[in-house]
């Protein structure tokens, strides 16, 4: 009998999408791998390669698996389906990806492929499907934008009828860049690179710390059949980068020395058959492991990582108000605390990739970024080029959260293609891009707080340090950030609060949603509840009793007169307030055994866009010779919906309806300089610059008509219409002088906040806005076990207005599960937890409930009073949650998360902390 070769390709005949179809591959292959670079389905999504996240569901003659664990041999004669094709053909994906659109389940669109798939296998068998069934469904796959709340309202909702009529602000009008999301089209890092492109992979160092030597690197390359082996040598700029001015330390290829595992130091370039089959253990480099330190304690030990930083230490943060050390001795209750957090992952489900190309003298870059202009000014200089010669095209972001905004997959890929004149694509595996990536600060805490006896603080003691990693990235945004907000948004006289950020051989710490603010309310908000029960006042009663009201000054000393509102927030959840306590008592009194149910409750603030320093952004907007009113909106839309909150407010100011509006996206050769998107910042700082555009605009045309400043204007064509009370004026618009070779009309507006710089005591204006939040979380905790289940979270947010309430749901949803996460589940661990499968992110079964309550008290500052709100809805989650545990069980968490056997200890040793 003879042996058959399965590396060998043969034909595998299936059926794609309802058509006949042979690939020529291996049939070990990977049937994912098959269908997108042999078979052209791009709308299958590749997040993990190992079956943990369930993006690139397909249907296998009806039943739901994941291609990227399934081979392409299986599916001989069978009929594949992915999204795209059923969207297309199937009367049942179409009415779900109606519904998504409604409810805005897909945010960023990564995992809307699996997601989508794997409901129509349920709907298929149950077109009514009970929510039991519908998470059952959906459970193998993971999101980490949406919080799945609003996907299992739309699978439960296909069979409706409703539609949503776009608007302008105020309007929960579907995404304007929605349906490629759940049609199948969207295309993302790894989707666009043309083909044929070479392939980059790297080489990484496996130590903490170590000292390297490279070998023959032509001698290599020639034996393998490379087009390239890149090193430090090859780079033509200066080979180093970063994101904060005076902290660019970080270099593409390590020279000599790595300072974190996966530092990469060289890169393998050649065509994709060639360099995927390579093994990287047998590339030239000499190892030689150096003394490392994973932890602050553990970094005072080790020689300075960088020049300059003594001890390690890469900078401090300090803010003093009032006098806390004369204070805190006349408190009639003090109470203090040590708390810590680990590395936390970003965990977005598309790993980091993009592909590079060189036009003549100019790079041309397309990755998935947060900022497409900070990644063009760092690849330039490390190019050697000028910032114009370098393009950088965003792609679809399936998720960031703050650490696609450093450069990462984008200087090689770049490298490659200027040196080889060649496209050249890259993608992270799963394990590159938990292991490499920005993470979240760990963070070790000390905080003191006393009180009056009728509740009202008198004093706070705050330090705190925070492992920044092996290099700079938000690091020093952090440590700044964080004295700031540390109070929390309550009144707080007299203060005194220290950061500080220590480098480690661990991957860089950077930006993550709250820039190191949620580290610090899971201090401060603990410590108000044993204030609020050694006083004997109910603890939302204590957070309202000091809660910063209009007029009030912040720990910085500023006092905003409008749009301060966490009152209002604490007010709105009152009533769920007791009706949860009500309701643990009962359960606590009537059912007995080891389950105890418990109530927690925290507040939340967060000031949008840079800390005291400029942070503006530019939007342009013309009207053409045939009528077309086109947006250049630059700020990247990672999920959150920025296209189309400014679209919305954009509309809203030239006074035409949103359909109206052409959008073109970021691109920093057509679109200008919007700011990254990071900090809560696009829709307060964007959206302002889009309500100036408009605004500009809208008055260039009022002139021209003649008409008052209340006339409706229409556009029909080549003409404007614009009526008043006195009557109809008519523009032909191509009878206009233009105003450029694009415009006949043209607007361009910037908006930068006014904020002032602190002063040595961390005195100042930090930001034009604050958002306020409050949340309340009602759990169960077994006693015997440990567990905790959650059963409802109710989050009350004051986003000055709401341009887009879907939206602003969408938001705090995706943000709570994070908060989940944070608070019980998630900890990056070095060299241990480097893909989806022991990194534990929470699925659809561990996130209960929301009920989300808008709250609009306006802004002096905001457009149309709209303050940011990516940031907020986090903040207060993990401790509301790590209050409740307490409320039931007694036991006092201080250290995340709140695993069963930390619960179960801290269960066990009630007197104390654990």
């Amino acid at each position: 009998m003879a042996l058959v070769d399965v590396e060998a390709p043969v034909g595998v005949s299936f059926r794609l999408n309802g058509e006949a179809v042979q690939i020529d591959a291996s049939p070990a292959e990977r049937l994912s791998l098959a269908l997108r670079e042999r078979g052209g389905a791009k709308d299958v999504k590749v997040g993990c390669d190992a079956g943990d996240c369930g993006a690139c569901t397909v249907l296998v003659d009806g039943v739901a698996v994941c291609s990227c664990t399934t081979a392409l041999g299986q599916v001989e004669g069978a009929h594949v389906e992915t999204q795209a094709g059923l969207v297309a053909h199937d009367r049942q994906a179409k009415a779900l990806a109606d519904a998504f659109q409604r409810h805005q389940a897909a945010q960023c669109g990564i995992c809307t492929p699996g997601m989508m798939v794997s409901a129509v296998a349920l709907l298929r068998e149950n077109p009514a499907p009970q929510e039991s069934e519908v998470l059952d469904a959906l459970g193998g796959v993971l999101c980490r934008c949406t919080g799945y709340r609003k996907i299992i309202d739309a699978v439960m909702d296909v069979g409706s009828a409703g539609h949503i009529a776009p608007g302008g602000v105020g309007t929960p009008m579907a995404r304007v860049d929605g349906w490629p999301k759940v049609s199948g089209a969207e295309r993302f890092g790894d989707d666009v690179a043309p083909e044929g492109a070479l392939v980059v992979r790297l080489i990484r160092s496996p130590h903490h710390h170590a000292a390297f030597e490279l070998g023959d690197l032509e001698a290599y390359r020639r034996a393998n059949g490379l087009d390239l082996v890149l090193s430090a040598a090859d780079v033509p700029g200066v080979n180093r980068f970063g994101v904060i001015p005076g902290f660019e330390d970080q270099p593409m290829f390590a020279e000599g020395e790595t300072r974190f595992k996966g530092e990469a130091v060289a890169a393998v370039v050649g065509a994709g058959e060639v360099v995927d089959a390579l093994d990287l253990s047998a590339f030239p480099v000499t190892w030689t492991p150096l003394p490392h330190a994973l932890s602050p304690h553990e970094a005072t030990a080790i020689a300075d990582l960088h020049e300059g930083r003594a001890d390690n230490v890469m900078c401090r943060g300090f803010v003093k108000h009032g006098d806390p050390e004369a204070a805190m001795p006349g408190a009639a209750v003090v109470v203090e605390g040590s708390f810590s957090t680990g590395f936390i992952e970003h965990g977005y489900i598309e790993p980091e990739a993009g592909y590079a190309e060189r036009r003549g003298d100019r790079l041309e870059v397309h990755c998935c970024t947060q900022a497409p202009y900070m990644n063009r000014a760092g690849l330039a200089g490390l190019m050697g080029l000028p910032e114009d010669a370098v393009r950088v095209v965003p792609t679809a972001v399936g998720g960031g959260f703050g650490s696609k905004l450093d450069l990462t997959a984008q200087p090689y890929a770049a490298l490659a293609a200027w040196l080889s004149g060649k496209p050249v694509r890259i993608t992270y595996s799963r394990t590159e891009s938990i292991s490499t990536s920005t993470k979240r600060h760990p963070s070790e805490i000390t905080m003191k707080i006393g009180a009056a006896a009728d509740g009202t603080i008198v004093a706070v003691e705050f330090d705190g340090t925070f492992n920044t990693g092996a290099y700079a990235s938000w690091g020093p945004t952090v440590a700044n950030r964080v004295p700031i907000h540390a109070s929390g948004p309550y009144r707080t006289p007299n203060y005194v609060a220290r950061s500080a950020g220590i480098h480690t051989n661990t991957a860089p710490a950077g930006a993550f949603r709250g820039f190191g603010v949620p580290q610090s309310a899971l201090a401060q908000e603990p410590l108000y509840d044993d204030l609020a029960r050694a006083l004997g006042i109910d603890r939302l009663e204590f957070r309202r009793r000091n809660a910063l009201r209009n007029g009030d000054p912040t720990v910085t000393g500023q006092v905003f007169n409008e749009g301060m509102g966490i009152i209002d927030c604490f007010d709105a959840l009152e009533p769920h307030w007791k009706r949860a306590l009500a309701d643990a008592a009962s359960f606590n009194a009537s059912v007995g055994g080891d389950v105890r149910r418990g109530v927690g409750v925290a507040g939340g603030w967060y000031g949008c866009g840079n800390t005291s320093m400029s942070n503006p952004s530019t939007i342009r907007a013309g009207i053409t010779a045939d009528g077309r009113v086109v947006l250049h909106q630059g700020a990247t839309d990672i999920g959150q919906g920025s296209n189309t909150v400014i679209t919305q407010i954009f509309a809203t100011a030239l006074g035409v309806p949103v359909a109206a509006i052409s959008l073109i996206g970021p691109d920093t050769d057509q679109t200008p300089d919007a700011g990254k998107t990071s900090a809560s910042r696009q829709t307060f700082i964007t959206g302002n610059a889009a309500r100036l555009c408009g605004e500009a605009l809208r008055a260039r045309i009022l002139r021209l008509c003649n008409v008052s400043s209340d006339a409706q204007l229409t556009l029909s064509g080549p003409t404007i219409v614009a009526r008043d009370a006195a009557g109809e004026r008519v523009i032909d618009i191509s009878s206009l002088k233009p105003d450029n070779a694009t415009y006949v009309l043209e607007a361009v507006e910037s908006y930068d906040p006014p904020t002032a710089p602190l002063d040595e005591n961390g005195q100042g204006e930090p930001y034009a806005v604050f958002g306020t939040t409050a949340q309340m979380a009602e759990v169960e905790v077994d006693m015997a076990l440990g567990t905790v289940k959650l059963l409802r979270i109710i989050a009350a947010h004051d986003v000055g207005k709401a341009i887009n309430p879907l939206l602003v749901e969408g938001q705090v949803h995706g943000g709570v599960a994070q908060g989940i996460g944070l608070a019980l589940m998630e900890e990056f661990l070095p060299g241990r937890t480097e893909n989806l499968h022991d990194y534990l992110i929470p699925t659809i079964g561990d996130v209960p409930p929301i009920d989300v309550l808008i709250l609009e008290t306006g802004d002096q500052h905001g457009p149309y009073g709209a303050k940011g709100l990516g940031e907020h809805c986090l903040i207060p989650t993990a401790p509301a949650i790590i209050n409740a545990i307490t409320d039931a069980s007694g036991a006092k968490v201080r250290h995340m998360p709140a695993t069963p056997d930390k619960v179960l200890q801290a269960i066990r040793g009630r007197s104390g902390a654990i």
